[in-house]
């Protein structure tokens, strides 16, 4: 059964651009490492632009649990950190229905 994760990030205000930068060179990463990953979507909150949502579809648990463990995306992931204004709310879900 799919899985996903909802992630909402918040961003230090002034450095939006960086973070959709260094969140691209992730998305690279995750293309390149995770065959299972099936979705990898940064979004933007229309209203508060520190505000990011990233929208993660796995083919199944296995493929979550291994999201991050290339050195690929580790190194990708540790360029947001510094980017952050605090941490990630994360929301792990069951995917019902998807098109």
């Amino acid at each position: 059964m799919a899985v996903g994760i909802v992630a909402t990030l918040k961003i230090q205000d002034g450095k939006q651009s960086a973070f959709e930068e260094a969140f691209a060179a992730c998305q690279k990463a995750v293309k390149a490492t995770e065959p299972g990953c099936a979705l990898y979507t940064l979004c933007r909150d229309k209203t508060d632009d520190t505000t990011y949502v990233v929208m993660e579809i796995y083919a199944d648990e296995e493929a979550r649990k291994t999201h991050g463990s290339s050195d690929e995306v580790r190194a990708a992931m540790g360029a947001l950190g510094g980017l952050l204004a605090g941490a990630p709310t994360l929301a792990e879900v069951e995917i019902v229905s998807s098109i």
